[in-house]
């Protein structure tokens, strides 16, 4: 495929012809039980005629939220095939935040597992409709039912899902993403993982978020296969990737470092995988990553509201997310628009050459939308620069900083060392409150399990590593974190209260 030439097949067109082509190919294993593409069809079928019957008409939104399940791929096929919009829900959703989906979307359905059913019922959602997954659900009988439905096929410029971005700093905004746009994505993940026909993905990734909902065209368009399973875990993953054959695994949101962080294992270069791609790798740990488990890091970056992938790193430039996908092109521009200079940071911006490889817009947001597609532009709000060669090398998010002492200290930078340590699990910084001037830091830490690190013992290590105005005035261990679909950590819900924390200016506890 070209820039000049979209995707001109739909998810559902390309089940349909597999399906003819070769009924008992393996369309996905999920965990180790295969789909075949003329069960999956079926199952469609039978679940888009249940829904029409019902009188869900095309443009209708149906919520899911479900956990991968073989229940779940079925739905997602047949939400396409009735023209149905589908609204991914983050299965760890609870309270406000699933309160915020569920109201601002207004579903006409909601399926959902059944263990599920008690957040949504807490967050006000048990007034929609609903159709339940699980022991005694109705769901499984409605995939199993025959084969009703009778209506036009999705096209390719339809929208196919409303998905929700991960909401860390702000309350989700449903991204329109059309058939066009997951398919392009698709074509992206080809490029970015130099995978090829009879190549294993191993989809621990959740199908709620775009990271595992780009692959769903590739065993069909390209002939590789997904073995996918119902959760991460990464005590378990190289041994389930292993009994799977993968070839290829998928890195988002700290996903390495926890792999990294694991006790060693004859498996850590047993495996039979040969790439790792993704995104949010820090350079300091490309190189130690590829040497302990023998794989290729691939790097990308992306966003939903850009067809998912905008440059790929498919020249090992370790660091970089590399160089634009053949329909983007990306300028990096300063505060006042202008092209930053070069080795500069500058706001990624994203043009296409395809139409419609950029989303329409956010779903009710005109003013985010405004402030997010800007003459014809996708303004990502993420800081970028370029090297001397012309890769994109990724800073994070422009709004995730913090002014401390007159400096900007981006919570990317100092997280990324912090999660450096042997014994830091995960980690998390946000601004707070300052007695003199504009903020201080809190960083929030998760500890490796064991170990027994103390908050002076982390100031002392982070102070030989960071500037003085980037080392963290406020140190608090958590037992967990509450993450989004990618395994990013929901910021916004992180405590900015004092009392009780590690304050370094005094070298001990606070008091309330």
């Amino acid at each position: 495929m070209t820039a000049a030439r979209a995707p001109e097949a739909t998810l559902v067109d390309l089940l349909d012809a597999a399906s003819r082509r070769d009924p008992n190919g393996v369309y996905a294993r999920f965990e180790g039980v295969e789909i075949t593409y003329a069960e999956l069809a079926r199952r469609s079928r039978a679940l888009a005629g249940a829904l029409t019957a019902r009188g869900l008409r095309k443009g209708d939104r149906v919520a899911v939220m479900m956990r991968n399940s073989a229940a779940a791929v079925a739905t997602i096929f047949a939400l396409a095939r009735g023209g149905f919009v589908w609204a991914p829900v983050n299965a760890l959703l609870r309270g406000e935040g699933l309160r915020h989906l569920l109201s601002h979307c207004e579903p006409s359905l909601l399926i959902a597992d059944e263990a599920l059913v008690a957040p949504i019922e807490e967050a006000g959602g048990g007034a929609t409709p609903r159709i339940a997954h699980g022991v005694g659900g109705e769901l499984d009988a409605l995939l199993s039912g025959p084969e009703a439905f009778v209506g036009p096929a999705p096209q390719v410029d339809d929208v196919f899902a409303m998905m929700y971005t991960s909401g860390t700093t702000g309350p989700a905004k449903g991204a329109v993403v059309s058939h066009l746009m997951l398919r392009l994505a698709g074509e992206a993940v080809m490029l970015v993982s130099d995978a090829r026909a009879g190549d294993v993905f191993f989809v621990w990734e959740a199908l709620y978020h775009i990271g595992g909902a780009q692959l769903l065209a590739l065993p069909m368009s390209h002939g590789v296969r997904l073995a996918m399973v119902e959760r991460f875990s990464a005590s378990r993953f190289w041994l389930r990737a292993k009994a799977e054959g993968a070839t290829h695994i998928h890195h988002l949101g700290g996903i390495l470092q926890l792999l990294l962080k694991q006790p060693p294992s004859p498996l850590d270069r047993a495996h039979g995988v040969r790439v790792a791609w993704g995104g949010g790798c820090p350079a300091d740990l490309w190189r130690p990553f590829e040497k302990r488990f023998g794989v290729s890091i691939r790097e990308c970056y992306g966003m939903t509201e850009a067809s998912s992938i905008t440059a790929y790193n498919d020249r090992g430039v370790v660091g970089a997310v590399g160089r634009p996908t053949p329909w983007f092109t990306v300028r990096l521009l300063d505060a006042q628009g202008r092209d930053a200079a070069p080795g500069e940071r500058g706001e990624i911006v994203v043009r296409t050459t395809i139409p419609g490889a950029i989303f329409p817009g956010y779903f009710r947001n005109p003013e985010a939308t405004a402030r997010t597609l800007r003459d014809g532009a996708l303004h990502t709000g993420d800081l970028g620069s370029f090297t001397a060669d012309g890769d994109l090398v990724f800073h994070g998010r422009l709004g995730d900083s913090v002014r401390c002492r007159g400096e900007n200290v981006s919570a990317f930078e100092v997280e990324r060392v912090a999660a450096d340590h042997p014994d830091v699990e995960d980690c998390a910084m946000i601004g707070v409150r300052a007695d003199i001037g504009e903020q201080d830091i809190k960083l929030f830490v998760k500890r490796r399990p064991g170990a027994t690190l103390d908050a002076a013992a982390l100031s002392d290590w982070l102070g030989a590593r960071l500037a003085p105005y980037q080392n963290p005035r406020y140190i608090a261990f958590v037992d967990a974190f509450e993450r989004t679909a990618s395994q990013r950590i929901v910021k916004r819900h992180l405590d900015v209260g004092l009392d009780g924390v590690w304050d370094r200016s005094r070298g001990e506890r606070t008091t309330p």
